[in-house]
């Protein structure tokens, strides 16, 4: 990897992305050359089953790349022992959390293991990051809330502050808007934005809102069976690229309204 990325928190070389197996190899996606820029919020669109997910789970080294290279911070991404690599990615799925008692405090307060000693001890500290993950995602008025009896708005908003308080420079959300109405939809990607901006930090996410991630989004990743684009917003729209995100007849890319319309 050339040494002048410093401008890059994570880059990709020739990955190839999919799942192996003793007997088979499934290809999901080839030579995907990705280079996110520190402190920028990127969404990463495409149809269902191309793979976003996998990529993701890829970048975070949840499963591993059948092939090419993946740089954090200029380090190879199998030099990160699992201990090092929470302190430079922290990851929202869309997972369904495991029972438990846990109050919102307590569930945010998970996003220090990474940094807290053996006995899992908080100090002063960690309390503070605690506290500016919370308020800065706007659930702070939750802390004495057992999780389970949040709205899934409010939940996905305490998860996002948990991957706040594990303090890493980048943060990766597979859908985090799923299951979502409108309203909570919309006050995430706010959230997710205003995080960007007051932190500095890089936020990648995956997304079906097309619309609002063209809207909220410094670029957008376009990833198609063929195909994998990344720029700004404006520039994939001046190139037409959003044409090639779906083949459905009933819908079309309006380039003066920049969103997708009902035909």
């Amino acid at each position: 990897m050339k040494q002048q990325d410093n401008q890059h928190i994570l880059v990709t070389e020739g990955l190839t992305i999919g799942y192996s197996s003793k007997k088979t190899i499934k290809i999901v996606a080839e030579n995907i050359q990705l280079l996110l820029k520190k402190g920028t919020f990127v969404s990463l669109l495409g149809k269902n089953g191309v793979g976003k997910s996998t990529l993701l789970r890829t970048l975070s080294n949840v499963q591993k790349p059948l092939r090419g290279n993946i740089y954090i911070d200029q380090k190879n991404l199998n030099q990160f022992s699992n201990q090092q690599l929470a302190t430079c990615i922290s990851l929202v799925l869309t997972e369904r959390l495991p029972e438990s008692q846990l109050t919102v405090f307590e569930l945010v307060a998970l996003g220090r293991q990474p940094h807290t000693n053996w006995v899992d001890q908080l100090t002063t500290f960690d309390i503070e990051k605690i506290d500016t993950a919370m308020k800065l995602t706007e659930v702070s008025h939750l802390a004495s809330q057992r999780y389970y009896e949040l709205s899934d708005g409010q939940l996905q908003r305490v998860l996002i502050a948990r991957a706040l308080a594990q303090d890493t420079p980048l943060i990766i959300l597979d859908e985090p808007t799923a299951h979502l109405d409108l309203h909570h939809t919309l006050q995430i990607f706010r959230v997710l934005k205003k995080l960007v901006a007051e932190t500095s930090k890089t936020i990648l996410i995956s997304t079906h809102e097309v619309n609002l991630a063209i809207k909220f989004s410094d670029e957008i990743a376009l990833m198609n069976e063929n195909s994998f684009y990344k720029d700004s917003p404006e520039k994939l729209i001046d190139h037409n690229l959003f044409d090639t995100l779906f083949s459905d007849e009933m819908i079309h890319f309006d380039k003066n309204l920049q969103q997708f319309v009902m035909k």
